[in-house]
């Protein structure tokens, strides 16, 4: 796939992903219909590789997409790509902002900004618990849970909420986990 493809691509997902990097996981998901080098079962191993690596989980994602089909032209496109839109809405709104922060109309649009946001995380949220915790392919109904995972994803929460530890001890830990248990 070409760089400028990639631009094109996630200038697109840039500009309709409210919501911050992880509003960005339903697009990608929907990127794995039209890229050959990227699987739905890849995408929960790229958003851990993202939200682990410091900078903005969205922009991650697409340079490691954009790596992955295109080398260090397709990073730099895709990155490019999925921040431009930001930047260029920002600076028109910026410049409104002022004249019109007042007005039904601009509270409004904000209004209805907030929920698209909200069911975008919450249709990402989903995806990754589906795609980690789930196989739909299991022979048996009791299989369909991925035991192992399933109770990584419940130590660990239960953990986070008990023990104040910085997000890196626990991304390290599940990092190790997951080699220890094979997962």
């Amino acid at each position: 796939m070409s760089p400028i493809v990639l631009f094109a691509e996630f200038f697109k997902i840039g500009l309709f992903s409210i919501g911050g990097g992880l509003a960005t996981l339903p697009f990608i998901y929907r990127l794995t219909y039209t890229i050959p080098r990227l699987t739905a079962e890849m995408v929960p191993d790229m958003l851990a590789v993202a939200q682990s690596l410091p900078g903005a989980i969205g922009v991650n994602l697409g340079i490691y997409t954009g790596f992955r089909c295109a080398g260090i032209p397709g990073a730099a496109a895709a990155a490019l790509g999925l921040v431009l839109p930001s930047v260029i809405i920002i600076m028109i709104i910026a410049g409104m902002l002022r004249a019109f922060k007042d007005s039904p109309v601009v509270q409004a649009v904000f209004a209805g900004l907030r929920p698209a946001a909200a069911g975008l995380l919450c249709a990402a949220f989903l995806l990754v618990l589906r795609v980690s915790l789930w196989n739909a392919g299991a022979d048996a109904w009791y299989r369909h849970f991925r035991l192992p995972e399933c109770t990584l994803f419940i130590v660990l929460f239960l953990l986070t909420r008990k023990v104040k530890l910085h997000p890196f001890f626990w991304i390290a830990a599940a990092g190790i986990a997951g080699v220890v248990l094979k997962l």
